[in-house]
């Protein structure tokens, strides 16, 4: 099994995007595949076509109990016949329960990995609050892998190195996780894109994955809580199919 934590701490850039586009490409080549919703925002959740779920991730949070996700898991909403992930729910809840697990003194940061005990999938991803609290840390320390989300834009390789600076102090204290690759998010067609696209290219050559272009179809099957297979061939819907499988298969085989 590998957990991958789907990270950054600036809000916007299309962390549950990607989560939402790699579980239905991994799904797609067979993989068995968890979303845990960790973001008080729940997108994720909605993505996937499930709101107000009881248990959740508020209540697998609640206390240091280990394998307490198994209790919370539910198939997500997506229509059948497709390549569908099953969900850990997210909770508005969450928002609360971080400064609640913030006065327990000891373990706090572990309560996600505990949780997460006896999970068998082949992957497990987990969508990461755009902060670096409480609840960000669990998923790091729930993590062996992790990517880096960002777009073409300015300031955004700042945003990354502020990231890989808090996964490498998570990394030193338990030897887990480390930065698998960077996703460039949302690249567009015009010179501004490019222009950062390269800066961003000079910076971290070989790190970047296969980068997820900037569809309207994307964020329509978000907010319908479809996979993107499900739009047919509604206008950038295959192409951006077509770009996380890339995603997909390049980082499957990074995690070898």
């Amino acid at each position: 099994m590998t957990t991958l934590a789907v990270v950054n701490q600036k809000g916007g850039v299309g962390k549950t995007t990607v989560t939402l586009g790699l579980a239905e490409a991994a799904c797609a080549a067979g993989r068995n595949v968890l979303v845990v919703d960790l973001d008080p925002q729940s997108n994720a959740s909605a993505g996937l076509g499930v709101w107000n779920a009881s248990p959740n991730i508020d209540t697998v949070l609640a206390e240091e109990t280990p394998a307490a996700a198994l209790g919370a898991i539910t198939g997500a909403g997506w229509p059948d016949g497709g390549p569908c992930p099953q969900l850990v729910p997210g909770s508005y809840a969450l928002a609360s329960r971080e400064p609640q697990m913030a006065a327990d003194l000891v373990g706090a940061q572990d309560r996600l990995r505990i949780a997460l005990a006896g999970v068998s999938h082949d992957l497990v991803l987990i969508d990461c609050p755009p902060s670096l609290g409480l609840l960000c840390i669990n998923g790091l320390f729930a993590a062996d892998r992790t990517i880096v989300v960002t777009e073409p834009a300015a300031w955004a390789a700042d945003g990354v190195d502020l990231m890989r600076s808090t996964i490498n102090r998570v990394a030193q204290r338990q030897g887990t996780p480390t930065v698998t690759g960077i996703v460039l998010n949302r690249m567009g067609r015009t010179r501004d894109n490019a222009y950062w696209a390269q800066q961003l290219a000079e910076r971290f050559g070989a790190e970047l994955l296969p980068p997820i272009p900037q569809r309207a179809a994307i964020a329509e099957a978000s907010g319908q809580s479809l996979p993107l297979r499900a739009l047919g061939r509604r206008p950038g819907a295959p192409e951006a199919a077509l770009a996380f499988d890339e995603l997909w298969a390049d980082l499957e085989h990074r995690l070898g």
